[in-house]
C-alpha cells in the first residue's frame, strides 16, 4: 500500500478546509450551505485544468438504485468507484451534490460529504496505480431536507484526490443518482361479496413524504394503474389507468367478473419513488 505513507499526505481536515466545506455532520444538516467545490483546486480551476493526473471511473451510488427516503429514519448509502494515478494517490474525498455549477455557491442547491474518507485498495497497473474505493453517506431526511422538498431529484457524485506530491485532481460529475421522496398507496374494493356482473368501486390514496412537515401528504394528478389478479394465479394485469384528485385520492369502478384481488400501482416520478398497494380481495358470487 502506498496510500497515506508519505509526508505529503494531507489530512481530512486539510482537504475539507481546502474545499471550503463544513464537516460531514454539518453538511448533512445544512445541505445548501456548501462553499464552492472548485476551491478543491487553488483558484477554482476546472477539472481538466487541475494539476494532478488522477482519473476517476466506475462510480456507483446505492448499487445503482434510487435513494428513496421517507420522513424519518437514517439511511446509509454505499458508494464505490475506481481511480488511476501515475504517481499514486495519497487521499480521496467523496461528495454528493446537486446543482448546475460546482464552482459557485449560487448554483449549488445541496451537498453531502461521505461519513469518512473512502477506503481504497491499491494495485499496480501499467503506467501507474489503480485504486478500488468505497465509502458511505448517511442521510437523515428529517434533518437534511427539513427546509426544502425541492432537493428531491438528480444528484451528482463529486470525487477529489491528492497524489503523493500533493497535486489535486477532481471530477464533479463522475456519476449521478436520484434522491426521491417515498410514496405510499392504498386500495379498497367494495362491496364484498358482490354478484357477478355488478359494479365494484375501488378507492385508494397516493401520498408521498413531505420532508418539511415530517408527514405524508396526498400526491395530486398522478397516473396510477388499477390492477387485478384472479384467485389462484400469481400475476397482476392492468385494468385501466386513473389519476389522483387534488388531494391524492383515487376512485374508479369495474364490473365484477371473478374472485380475485384489486390493487393500485404507481410507477413513480423523477422526484418520488414508486408504490404498490396491497391487493384487496373481492368475493364474487
Amino acid at each position: 500500500m502506498r496510500m497515506r505513507t508519505t509526508a505529503t499526505v494531507l489530512t481530512s481536515a486539510a482537504v475539507i478546509s481546502a474545499l471550503g466545506l463544513p464537516g460531514a455532520a454539518h453538511a448533512a444538516e445544512h445541505p445548501g450551505a456548501a462553499a464552492p467545490f472548485g476551491a478543491f483546486v487553488s483558484g477554482g480551476v476546472k477539472p481538466q485544468d487541475a494539476l494532478g493526473a488522477t482519473k476517476f471511473s466506475d462510480g456507483v451510488v446505492n448499487g445503482g438504485k434510487d435513494i428513496v427516503l421517507g420522513v424519518t429514519g437514517k439511511k446509509t448509502i454505499p458508494v464505490t468507484f475506481s481511480a488511476f494515478d501515475p504517481n499514486g494517490v495519497a487521499l480521496t474525498q467523496a461528495f454528493l451534490w446537486q446543482g448546475t455549477d460546482s464552482s459557485s455557491t449560487d448554483t449549488i442547491t445541496g451537498a453531502f460529504q461521505s461519513d469518512d474518507d473512502p477506503v481504497c485498495t491499491e494495485s499496480p497497473a501499467e503506467g501507474g496505480w489503480n485504486y478500488s474505493c468505497k465509502t458511505v453517506f448517511t442521510i437523515d431526511p428529517a434533518v437534511a431536507f427539513k427546509d426544502d422538498n425541492g432537493t428531491a431529484g438528480t444528484w451528482k457524485l463529486f470525487l477529489g484526490a491528492y497524489d503523493l506530491y500533493a497535486n489535486a485532481s477532481y471530477d464533479d460529475d463522475v456519476t449521478r443518482a436520484h434522491i426521491k421522496r417515498a410514496a405510499k398507496l392504498t386500495a379498497n374494493a367494495s362491496p364484498e361479496p358482490v354478484k357477478k356482473g355488478k359494479t365494484i368501486t375501488v378507492t385508494g390514496k397516493l401520498s408521498r413524504a413531505n420532508w418539511t412537515t415530517g408527514k405524508y401528504a396526498g400526491y395530486a394528478t398522478q397516473p396510477v394503474k388499477l390492477q387485478f389478479r384472479k384467485k389462484g394465479t400469481s400475476t397482476y394485469t392492468t385494468v385501466k389507468t386513473v389519476k389522483t384528485n387534488s388531494t391524492g385520492n383515487l376512485s374508479t369502478t369495474v364490473k365484477a367478473t371473478s374472485d380475485g384481488y384489486y390493487r393500485f400501482a404507481f410507477a413513480g416520478t423523477t422526484t418520488t419513488g414508486s408504490a404498490t398497494a396491497t391487493g384487496d380481495f373481492i368475493d364474487v358470487k
